[in-house]
């Protein structure tokens, strides 16, 4: 899928990982396949719907959804060569080259398939295919139901089309797949009428663009189904609500205390004072800094927890959530 949108990373987490393949998959998209830079090591293993952050040799660092669960000999990432980018994806495209060494960090999953259901509707938008093509594949090897609806401006400029249909033609009557491209039907697709007609115990996955998510939220919701999944890759429309004071945050594990100011990010607080805690993207969508929370009063901004996370108040991304009252007690 394209990059979720990075700052420079603090994540310890890493490993070392050789470019073993890079191959052409459609206009301005590539596939990158990384393998251990060590023969006799071992990636975790890769789960659908899970990414991993690359880091870059001009100092960025992106998340790139895997393409390839079950493996652990391997991670496959595809890279959209982003018309908009701010250096990531023009750096894989021109820069990174076969036989390179590249640090990677350990995959995260907040995209996560429910394998236990009994149907489940794929939809991707452009180089949103990415996380829900390894859906597919999953849902393959467990021989699960499953629609892929895979929507794009073209067919030319959309990858893994041959492969997916491959994968459909050879699993019988487990999976389906319905292509949309806007220049063969005349316009863009009517994702309400796509999503309709399945039962209410059927899991739906979505990611691509902006647009399209928001369109199949409020498609969902129309339809009445409840067990609705997406990912987005860049954040929008984060709550307006704002902290009027400053709050406290107490760290159970160090035994300090850090005050925020009105104005100011926790992460940034935290980092102010020494903490160095995992972090990324800064936009709350990669959730490299998900934080324990013990107890408090969260506004949470983040585009990862669910609604019923934010109320359960388990966690919360510290670089865009933050406090409404009183004391915050992390587990930091």
């Amino acid at each position: 899928m394209a990059p979720f949108r990075k700052s420079h990373s603090m994540s310890s987490k890493t490993m070392q990982a050789l470019v073993f393949k890079v191959q052409y998959e459609a206009p301005d998209i590539v596939s990158i396949e990384l393998r251990p830079d060590n023969p006799e090591n071992a990636f975790p293993i890769v789960e659908a719907g899970a990414h991993i952050d690359l880091h870059l040799g001009n100092g960025l660092v992106r998340s790139y959804s895997l393409t390839n669960p079950g493996d652990t000999d391997r991670y496959v990432v595809a890279v959209l060569k982003d018309r908009r980018s701010r250096g990531g994806s023009t750096y894989v495209h021109e820069k990174l080259r076969i036989g390179q060494v590249v640090s990677i960090g350990v995959s995260r999953n907040y995209f996560k398939l429910d394998e236990t259901v009994t149907m489940s509707v794929l939809l991707a938008g452009g180089i949103g295919i990415t996380p829900i093509y390894a859906m597919l594949k999953r849902l393959s090897v467990l021989k699960r139901n499953a629609t892929l609806i895979y929507c794009a401006r073209s067919r030319v400029e959309a990858a893994f089309v041959a492969q997916i249909q491959t994968l459909v033609d050879a699993s019988g009557t487990d999976l389906a797949v319905i292509f949309h491209f806007d220049d063969e039907h005349g316009g863009p697709p009517n994702l309400e009428q796509l999503l309709g007609g399945y039962a209410k115990d059927t899991h739906f996955y979505c990611c691509g663009p902006a647009p399209m998510l928001d369109a199949y939220e409020q498609a969902c919701e129309r339809l009445g189904q409840h067990h609705v999944h997406l990912e987005r890759f860049e954040a929008t429309g984060i709550p307006s609500e704002e902290v009027a004071e400053g709050y406290a945050v107490e760290l159970k594990k160090s035994g300090r205390t850090v005050w925020v100011e009105p104005g100011i990010a926790l992460l940034d607080a935290l980092i102010e004072v020494g903490i160095r805690p995992d972090f990324n993207c800064r936009e709350g969508v990669c959730g490299a800094c998900e934080t324990r929370v013990i107890s408090g009063d969260v506004i949470h901004r983040d585009h990862i927890l669910t609604k019923q996370e934010w109320s359960a108040n388990k966690s919360m991304m510290i670089c865009v959530s933050s406090c409404r009252t009183g004391r915050l007690v992390l587990d930091i």
